[in-house]
């Protein structure tokens, strides 16, 4: 039996929701100093746990005769039910409950009792069927087994996953060791030693269609905590159990940890409440999520750092795709790179020349010469920065050769003298308060 109200049952709620974002079935553990909620998702590759001790209820009372022939400390009284009967119980505000009471009649009850007592002196009462045997199974791991590991606020996770397609399934994270100060520069940063890939199928028909996008993270710059020594690793898992815990930390108002090994090795995330270790806080959750057995530091379908000079431009691929323990582009801020495999042009140069030739044909109707007309024949890609709106070369003007200017002779082009207001006026350059009128939308054909 136990009894619930105010934070402790919004915090409970928010549980329920994270856990049925994962899994389908909820367990429940019953110990004489606290109760355990546990789900695994279908295809086994995450495990959640819900753990809340006994100051978490206003009222928790475990009778001695649930254990029968079984220690206490060794089996916990447990049942098993659906997630979305739970949801459905909580499906009140909890603004407009008072309490909430749930009870287990004995070990071999067949339904779970919820009793909601409203602030409007209403009383609902909600009885779940219990499930006759349960495949979810309790799972431990410490925290303290993990060699690297670092801390980060919801929000700056939010914002980093937003660089991302909503549809991307599984994310890789590349931890490097920190690099060594550049000489006479106390910026603090150490560089850039995370990298967050997509990772999307190569067998997949659709993989050179689809968007591949990279991020370097300057750890000092974006985390709380970052520890890491030694070679490079990566972790490879699913971003739909990642965005649940990430809403309920969001929702919590605590910190996100994750601890991780190597390639094959479980990921293990968990709530950072400040700067305690969590030994005073009365609830603790844990989101275990499997990873691909192949590292993809080997793989020749990670991209690399996007080159920054016409030099780095002509390099080999193969020196493109090996693999670097540290970034070589140091600076104190996140670099941001999208990639539409398969639809980039070979160089800016060949794009420069491709879209002059256009013009010369008289096919371009655009106000100006910033647009990139991709080469789809192209043998080779160079990475791009996507946008909403449109997609532009990340390279530096001051180390390429300008392309030539060309003259469109189009008597409906945008920069015909029709098209501007006042065009039979005579200009007066020496006039400082003439008016600018902005150019007329694309003509379409």
């Amino acid at each position: 039996e136990l009894s619930m109200s105010g934070g402790a049952l919004r915090t409970f709620s928010r549980c329920v929701t994270c856990l049925a974002r994962i899994g389908s079935d909820l367990v429940f553990q019953a110990y004489p100093d606290k109760l355990e909620l546990h789900t695994l998702n279908s295809s086994r590759s995450a495990f959640a746990s819900v753990s809340l001790t006994r100051d978490f209820f206003d009222h928790f009372h475990l009778p001695a005769d649930a254990y029968a022939d079984a220690a206490p400390s060794s089996t916990p009284l447990q049942c098993s039910v659906l997630l979305k009967s739970v949801l459905a119980v909580l499906r009140t505000p909890t603004s407009a409950i008072d309490r909430l009471n749930a009870s287990l009649p004995n070990p071999q009850a067949s339904k779970l009792e919820f009793v909601i007592h409203c602030v409007s002196g209403r009383k609902k009462t909600h009885r779940i069927s219990c499930s006759a045997e349960s495949d979810v199974q309790t799972l431990a791991l410490d925290r303290n087994g993990f060699p690297s590991r670092l801390a980060i606020r919801p929000r700056d996770l939010t914002r980093l996953l937003s660089n991302f397609q909503s549809s991307l399934q599984e994310l890789t994270v590349i931890a490097t060791e920190p690099a060594a100060r550049l000489p006479g520069v106390d910026d603090g940063t150490g560089g850039k030693a995370v990298e967050l890939l997509s990772y999307i199928d190569p067998t997949k028909d659709d993989y050179d269609s689809r968007l591949h996008t990279q991020l370097w993270i300057d750890p000092a710059e974006e985390f709380l905590e970052y520890e890491h020594a030694g070679d490079p690793v990566d972790v490879t898992f699913g971003v739909k159990e990642l965005k649940a815990f990430l809403t309920f930390c969001e929702g919590c108002e605590v910190d996100i940890l994750l601890f991780y090994q190597k390639a094959g090795e479980p990921v293990l995330l968990a709530p950072r409440f400040g700067f305690d270790d969590g030994s005073s806080s009365n609830f603790d959750v844990t989101l275990v999520l499997a990873t691909m057995l192949v590292s993809q530091l080997n793989d020749g379908s990670v991209p690399q750092q996007p080159p920054t000079s016409a030099h780095h431009a002509e390099e080999p691929r193969a020196a493109a795709a090996a693999p670097s323990p540290v970034p070589e582009n140091v600076s104190n801020h996140t670099r941001i790179w999208s990639e539409l495999s398969g639809l980039t042009p070979k160089s800016f140069e060949a794009n420069a020349e491709n879209r002059a030739q256009k013009e010369r044909n008289g096919r371009a109707n655009v106000l100006n010469d910033t647009s990139v007309l991709p080469n789809t024949n192209a043998p080779c890609k160079l990475p791009v920065t996507y946008n909403a709106n449109y997609i532009e070369q990340p390279v530096q003007m001051d180390h390429l050769e300008e392309p030539p200017e060309v003259v469109v002779d189009n008597p409906r082009s945008q920069h015909h003298p029709s098209n501007w207001v006042g065009a039979d006026e005579d200009d007066d350059d020496e006039e400082d308060e003439e008016l600018f009128v902005q150019t007329t939308p694309h003509y379409m054909d």
